[in-house]
């Protein structure tokens, strides 16, 4: 297997493939919110000859917004329960039937990592409120304290039928890690109606081509080259698209010490 940490411009292609582009700021209710989007939006298709973006990731409110800016090859993901991770089935459930709605094609919901025993039920209620869209769930890895948690939040999710597994929310101190990373593709792997069918996504502090090759990598490794795609991979990340277009332009200037 051939390394991405090799080949740059390879990479930043497969990361701009796999990229889902978000927006999430905080005061996500304020005026102004479409304006970001319409930008965001144009981001995500780019100029001519670039390549698109896997998907936009929005608050429900702009779904529709941004589904009606959008070409069809490019999927809009709306969060639900986030990024909080409440163990309020009512409220997660209004926000799935928002973005069903608003014609979103993806969702991506915070499990209740502070009670795991919430879970299950609260999954279960996502999973058939949003029956045939892609469910990314979100385990917020960063807050958990060792990796059996992380592994009965990995069993609880796969058990509720998500599409992918996600680190984080990107709103916590610590977001993706190589660890956690490791962790939730060996729950893929290791389950055998889940390691040809479930996808993974590393989200927050993501920001360089050399990041994204790592979890890029780590993906391979764990499910085979075949799984880098974006119907098995795709990284969150807000800042990342910058050091992509950078590559690609042949102006990137990398970190010292940076090795790809």
């Amino acid at each position: 297997m051939t390394s991405h940490m090799n080949d740059l411009e390879t990479t930043a292609r497969t990361a701009l493939a796999c990229l889902d582009l978000t927006s999430l700021a905080d005061g996500h209710d304020t005026a102004g919110g479409e304006a970001e989007i319409e930008a965001l939006c144009a981001k995500a298709i780019g100029p001519a000859g670039r390549g698109a973006t896997a998907a936009v990731c929005v608050w429900p409110r702009l779904a529709a917004f941004a589904r009606a800016r959008l070409p069809a090859g490019i999927a809009v993901a709306a969060v639900a329960n986030f990024p909080d991770g409440s163990m309020d089935v009512e409220r997660a459930v209004r926000d799935i039937r928002a973005i069903v709605d608003a014609g979103a094609q993806e969702v991506d919901v915070v499990m209740p990592y502070r009670d795991l025993a919430a879970a299950p039920a609260l999954l279960a209620a996502v999973r058939h409120a949003c029956d045939g869209l892609v469910l990314k769930v979100i385990l917020e890895t960063g807050e958990m304290a060792d990796e059996a948690t992380i592994d009965t939040a990995s069993r609880i999710a796969l058990d509720a039928g998500a599409d992918f597994l996600k680190t984080s929310t990107g709103k916590k101190p610590v977001s993706a890690t190589p660890a956690a990373a490791g962790r939730l593709l060996a729950a893929i792997a290791g389950d055998s109606t889940a390691r040809s069918r479930v996808g993974f996504k590393p989200a927050g502090g993501i920001r360089t081509v050399a990041d994204a090759a790592l979890y890029i990598d780590l993906t391979a490794q764990a499910l085979g080259a075949e799984a880098v795609n974006p119907r098995r991979f795709r990284i969150g990340a807000s800042g990342l698209l910058s050091d992509i277009e950078a590559v690609l332009a042949g102006t990137h200037r990398p970190t010292p010490g940076t090795t790809y």
